[in-house]
């Protein structure tokens, strides 16, 4: 891991070509370009838009499943396999489906919106619902693994303070919110760390689905550092910016990772 990480380093001082061409050093040419190019901050945003947005329901949704498969439903097994198994599917494969479901002609969504009487939308074709769309795809397909580690934490809730309470005449919800969310803290802060990293280097999906379109709106940042290195051929361009991202990422581990320690403290 260290020699990608030193050479990558070393090509984002460089004019690297990926034809051969170039190599000599640049200084921080590439890194002044970077921060001076609207696609590469737009790229940013756009990932950052992502993380937010599927963030929020990928940690709230995967707890309401905990809760709602821990009241004691019937067929537990079959609840756990159903909400896990889209995160068994490969990214392909997963694309591949829902690219169909959100087809304009012949999607499944379209034809549930023709039953009321609703037009036809253009999911991924149309700038403001694009990424929507694949967020919604990456919930579906992700959400069982947060799933699962919610599910074990609240299996592992010491039961005799649910007896304590319900001697008390706590209700259910005063239970949740008293004693089961409370007692979930550390879960939820490794589940939201665990989540802003896994969102922030969204490349599979997005390129698969949109290819970055309609009109750049879905480029995520990976995906533009790939396009710099392999497509535009600039190796010591997209490596600069890639380590720009680096920082990023960095930057919100140390702020989760404070938070953490702070709440452990």
């Amino acid at each position: 891991m260290l020699v990608p990480i030193l050479w990558g380093l070393y090509l984002s001082f460089t004019n690297q070509s990926l034809t051969g061409a170039g190599g000599d050093l640049v200084g921080f040419d590439n890194y002044a370009e970077a921060l001076a190019d609207p696609d590469m901050w737009r790229s940013m945003l756009n990932t950052v838009w992502f993380t937010v947005l599927s963030t929020i329901p990928l940690v709230v949704i995967s707890l309401a499943l905990a809760l709602l498969v821990n009241t004691g439903l019937p067929g537990q097994w079959l609840w756990r396999l159903s909400f896990f198994m889209p995160y068994l599917l490969a990214s392909t494969v997963v694309s591949l489906i829902w690219v169909w479901l959100y087809n304009p002609q012949l999607g499944l969504f379209n034809a549930i919106l023709g039953w009321f009487g609703i037009d036809p939308v253009t999911w991924l074709q149309d700038p403001d619902l694009a990424m929507l769309s694949v967020v919604v795809t990456t919930v579906w397909w992700t959400i069982g693994f947060n799933f699962l580690l919610y599910l074990a934490a609240i299996q592992n809730i010491p039961e005799s303070q649910y007896e304590a309470a319900s001697l008390d005449g706590a209700g259910r919800w005063r239970t949740l919110t008293s004693i089961t969310i409370p007692q979930l803290g550390s879960t939820t802060i490794m589940v939201v760390i665990l989540q802003l990293l896994a969102s922030l280097k969204v490349f599979d999906q997005i390129y698969q689905m949109t290819g970055g379109g309609p009109a750049g709106t879905t480029r995520s940042a990976i995906q533009y550092i790939f396009e710099s290195g392999f497509t535009g051929f600039r190796f010591g361009y997209s490596s600069a910016i890639s380590y720009i991202f680096f920082v990023l990422i960095i930057i919100v581990s140390v702020i989760q990772f404070r938070i953490t320690a702070r709440r452990s403290a």
